[in-house]
């Protein structure tokens, strides 16, 4: 099915024709199917984030069961994300473009990179961790007494 645009809203180029193919009963409705197609770009950057920075395909699991648990951990970060995205700061770095006003809510990249500053923000549930490893040392002004002393036993032939 051949689609051509008439007008686009900022007319920067020149449209192109596209071509969408179609299998299924009847005529198709075109709404329908152009909705569907650019729902597609949707799709491929949720799985390119969960990919590339969620690392959804790095974990070298055994047995299926280990993968299924590891699709949904990850679809469950990247609803964590997007549940916050409202909630978080916009904490770009320096070469990102700032978001533009009318977008009321972040990219769920940049809601990643607002993360940590969210999660002090909530708090936790849990108590602080024990320290572990060395110990944080002599309070300061504190002197240690000397160690006790004991004669030296000596073995009689």
């Amino acid at each position: 099915m051949l689609v051509e645009v008439e007008r686009l809203p900022r007319q920067t180029r020149i449209p192109k024709r596209l071509w969408l193919w179609w299998r299924g009963p009847g005529e198709p409705d075109l709404a329908v199917l152009w909705r569907a197609y650019v729902r597609r770009f949707d799709l491929e950057h949720t799985f390119r984030f969960c990919t590339q920075t969620l690392h959804w395909t790095m974990p070298r699991v055994r047995t299926p069961e280990q993968a299924d648990r590891w699709t949904w951990l990850v679809l469950l970060a990247y609803t964590q994300l997007r549940l916050a995205r409202r909630f978080a700061a916009d904490r770009r770095l320096p070469w990102q473009p700032t978001q533009r006003p009318q977008r009321a809510t972040l990219t769920p990249a940049r809601v990643r990179q607002g993360f940590p500053a969210l999660r002090a923000w909530l708090g936790t549930p849990t108590t602080a961790p024990k320290p572990c490893g060395r110990s944080p040392g002599r309070p300061t002004g504190r002197r240690s007494e000397p160690a006790p002393r004991y004669p030296a036993l000596k073995k009689t032939a």
